[in-house]
């Protein structure tokens, strides 16, 4: 039984882990706002 709870302490610890850097990006980086152009082939419009 010891091992089992071992497991799962470090998989919550993981996750965590996993769930704090998901959550510092989200929060911290800022995108860079862009303006995209592109064209597209008259062909593949009335498809």
């Amino acid at each position: 039984m010891p091992t089992l709870i071992r497991l799962i302490v470090v998989l919550g610890i993981l996750v965590g882990l996993g769930y704090g850097a998901l959550w510092a990006l989200a929060n911290w980086v800022e995108p860079k706002e862009r303006e995209i152009t592109f064209t597209v082939p008259p062909d593949r419009i009335g498809k």
